[in-house]
Formats: structure tokens, sequence, C-alpha cells
């Protein structure tokens, strides 16, 4: 529910008051005596969906733009015409129930989209902990990292700016999360570079061996999914008015971890890590970008003024085709990871099944299997197993046995087709 206040301009007075006898709307008018050219003031309460409709309404009766129209948020409304009104536009439009108004819409992304100075800064700090969340191996801190990233405002000035033919908002949007994210990466970078330099990580630490970093190397279709969802949540809950705090925190979750783990890979001079990751972001920039924007067209928001109709459909056409074509091209290299991750499981379970079939084998009953690490190449995006490093275990005392190795290496090229070189690490283990 909402209370509108509407200052009326001398002259018309009566035509505001019988648009809205027209439309059953009950009012309250204030005389006016501080401004000559205002003679009334007019509030009425409206159902949420009702509002764009009668400020419309009123716009063509005559009501100039430059006219005072304040829209609050009602709590409570005790009145038997305004339940039949709700009644009457839930039944009208029911699938509209909670869709604000196009003026609600753009004001609440305006607010959502910080001052040019604090969004930089404080998306170069959400890099920053990002990266020392990720470095550190703290999901704690990468959480962090994401409730203080300002991304939800310009993802979403930049399809209202788009459905609306708001232009300096699309605009708007756009540079600033080009610039954002530029900073976010530059920030990730420099930071990690200085925690290398003066060793406030271990010298000999393996950055793929953390979680963080090595689930985002190989993006695949599951984070395509995961960057739509956020769009369309982020979209949904600017268009319905609820708190977007949640909802953009779920769209740094998509965007902020893999821009460290960029800064990360530059740091350590890892193409694989660079790579992957920006291949990631910039799905997941699109993918919500796209998703809002469809959703906000489906959703009914036009321009203000029926001449830039035409215009807004054009424009929001051509940069849902952009999008898609560009999401499209990088889906190859999701195809191609969500592939080799398919055919890199497989691999490893049929080298599992070798390994253990030759334990079996008479002569080897007291060894058993310890552990299988895969050793894989570093192509992008189509990984190859080029060794395996087997851990057996064997009881205290227990000779060595023979041709382990060789056994390995054939039973493994039995069962996968391939020869790749096998390593074999002997543990001694109590009551194997």
């Amino acid at each position: 529910m909402r209370l509108v206040q509407v200052t009326i301009p001398a002259g018309k007075r009566e035509t505001v008051l019988d648009t809205l006898d027209g439309l059953d709307v009950d009012y309250v008018v204030t005389d006016e005596t501080s401004r000559r050219e205002v003679t009334a003031v007019v509030s009425f309460p409206l159902p949420t969906e009702a509002v764009e409709e009668v400020l419309d309404a009123l716009r063509d009766a005559g009501l100039e733009e430059d006219a005072y129209t304040v829209v609050l948020d009602a709590q409570t409304v005790v009145s038997r015409r305004f339940e039949r009104l709700q009644e009457e536009y839930a039944q009208k439009s029911p699938e509209d129930a909670s869709r604000i108004a196009r003026e609600e819409l753009e004001a609440t992304v305006e607010d959502l989209v910080p001052g040019r100075t604090t969004f930089l800064v404080m998306s170069a700090i959400s890099a920053v902990v990002a990266t020392a969340g990720i470095l550190l191996d703290s999901p704690a801190i990468v959480v962090g990292s994401m409730v203080i990233a300002p991304l939800i405002g310009p993802a979403m000035a930049t399809s209202v700016g788009s459905v609306t033919a708001e232009r300096d908002l699309f605009v708007r949007g756009v540079k600033l999360q080009l610039v954002g994210f530029g900073l976010a990466i530059a920030a990730a970078a420099a930071f990690a570079i200085f925690a290398r330099s003066i060793h406030l990580v271990p010298p000999g630490l393996d950055i793929l061996a953390i979680d963080q970093v090595s689930g985002r190397l190989s993006p695949d279709f599951l984070s395509l999914a995961v960057a739509l969802g956020a769009g369309v949540a982020g979209a949904l809950s600017l268009s319905s008015g609820v708190s977007s705090a949640l909802v953009g925190v779920m769209i740094a979750a998509a965007l902020i971890p893999p821009t460290a783990v960029i800064g990360i890979g530059i740091a350590w001079s890892m193409p694989r890590a660079v790579v992957g990751s920006s291949v990631l972001v910039l799905v997941n920039v699109l993918s919500i970008n796209l998703a809002a924007l469809v959703v906000l067209w489906y959703e009914g928001y036009r321009p203000e003024e029926w001449f830039q109709l035409e215009e807004a459909r054009l424009a929001t056409g051509k940069r849902v085709a952009v999008l898609v074509a560009a999401i499209a091209v990088l889906s190859l290299f999701l195809g191609a990871t969500t592939y080799s991750s398919f055919q890199s499981a497989n691999f490893e379970e049929d080298t599992r099944i070798a390994v253990e079939s030759v334990l079996q084998e008479p002569g080897y009953e007291n060894y058993r299997l310890v552990e299988i690490e895969m050793q894989y190449d570093e192509t992008i995006p189509l990984r190859r197993a080029d060794g395996v490093v087997v851990t057996v275990g064997h009881p205290p005392g227990t000779a060595q046995p023979d041709r382990i190795p060789e056994r390995l290496v054939e039973a493994i090229e039995d069962r996968t087709g391939r020869r790749i070189e096998v390593e074999v690490r002997y543990v001694i283990v109590e009551h194997a």
C-alpha cells in the first residue's frame, strides 16, 4: 500500500479531482496558501500496483511534471472504499500485485547506486578483503567481502535505464560496472603482490591447493545458472519494493571471489587462474544484466512518454541480443570445462578401479590403497591427466613388492586406453 501526495497547480484542481473520482480513489484535499501557483495538496491511499496507472492518468489530465508528487509506504489503511479499490486491482491484474510503480522503481535504483567515489572505494575494499580471505582460506572473511560490495546498484541501474529509456541511468550503470571491476581487479592484484612480496603468506604456498581458488579455475554451466538466478532475484526484489540487501550479497557472491582470484593469478603468474576466473566474472556480469533486463521488461516497465516506447523497445532488444551473443560465445568455454570435468571424473574413477584391481591380485594381499592424486597439465580449458601418484599402505616389516608400478601402468592403460606416468609411494600402516 502507498500514500500519494500531489500538489495541484492553479487551474487544475477540478480536473485532478475529477480524474481521481473517475478512478474511484478516496482522497483528502488540503488548501495550500504558501505558494500562489499551487492551490491545494491532495492525499490518497492506493494499492501498490495502482500507483503507476493513477499517476499516468493524472499526467494525461494535465498535471505537470514539475508538480510535487510524493509516494510513501503506508502500513495500514482503514477504509471500505480503499478495500474495494484494492480488490478491484487484485482482480484486474493479480500477477502485478506486488509490482511497484515506474517512478518508485527509478527512485529505488537511484538509492541503490552510491556516489562514484564511495562505489569505487567500497569495490576496492571488498576485493582486497576477498583476496585476504581466499589466501587465508577463510570462507567467513570471503562472505564478509560480499556484504560490503556495492554491486547490485549499477547492475540494476543498467537494466532500469534500458527499459525506461533513461539513457543517463543506463550509461551510469555501465560505466560504474566497467570502472568498478577494473579497479577491483587492480586492487586484488596489488594486495596479492604485496602479501607475497613481504611474506604475509608462506613462500611455498600452493595456491591451487586452496579450495577458494581451485573452485573458480574451471567454471561450468552451473556458474551460468547461479548468475542468471542472481539477476532474476535482483530484478524481482527491486520491482516488488522489498529489501535488496540479501540479493545484493548473492550477486556479490557471483562476482567478488572470482575477481579476487584474478588478482591472485596475476600476482602468482598463473595464466590458468587469470583466464578461468576472468571468464567466470564475464559470464556472471553479463548473465546478471541479461536476467534483470528481461525480467523488468516482462514485468511491464516502459518509458513515461509514449513516443519513447519504440526507442526503448529497440534499445532493449539490441542489448538483449548483444548479451545473449556474448554469453553464447563464453558458453563455449563453459561447455569445454564442463566436458573436461566430466571426462576427468570418469578417468579418475577408472584409474581408481584399475589400481584397486591390481592390489587384489595374488602377492599383494597385504597392500591397500591409501590415496590417489591425479596430476593434470595446464591446458585451458581442456585438462588432461598426465600422471598419477598412488599411495600404498603396508604393515610394518613387509618388503615392498616387485613390479607394482609396472602393473599399475598396464592396468590403467587397459582400463582407460591411455598410458600415463605412475608414481608409487609406500607408507607403513599399523593393522593393515
